[in-house]
């Protein structure tokens, strides 16, 4: 059984930043791309962030370039993502996911990621 789950969400003032990691069990984590997906409160949950198997190709949404890292450790089966400058807007639940099947790209599409993890909270407040 596939499970991933993320930790270091927290509270910060803006401008600051967090580190959330995804710890995958079960499978290796290797041939899959992941990604980081959020879901604010009352919003549809949307494609943050995602990197390829390798780690050599990354995608981000628009509202976090230049601000938001993804990256990847395949030996230790984790998938981060540094977030810097954080603004109020990225007041969310953010998710883990493991894209469906060992495909190339970065879907937005929920449909398109078979595992989630539970989700942590990350709130940017003054």
């Amino acid at each position: 059984q596939v499970q991933l789950v993320e930790s270091g969400g927290g509270a910060v003032q803006p401008g600051g930043s967090l580190r959330l990691s995804c710890v995958v069990s079960g499978q290796p984590l290797t041939s899959y791309t992941m990604a980081w997906f959020r879901q604010a409160p009352e919003k549809e949950r949307e494609f943050v962030a995602g990197v390829a198997w390798s780690g050599l190709a990354t995608s981000y949404d628009d509202s976090v370039k230049g601000r938001f890292t993804i990256s990847r450790d395949n030996s230790k089966n984790t998938v981060y993502l540094q977030m810097d400058n954080l603004k109020p807007e990225d007041t969310a639940v953010y998710y883990c996911a493991r894209r469906r099947g060992s495909l190339l790209g970065f879907p937005t599409d929920v449909e398109k990621y078979d595992y989630w993890g539970q989700g942590t909270q990350v709130t940017v407040s003054s």
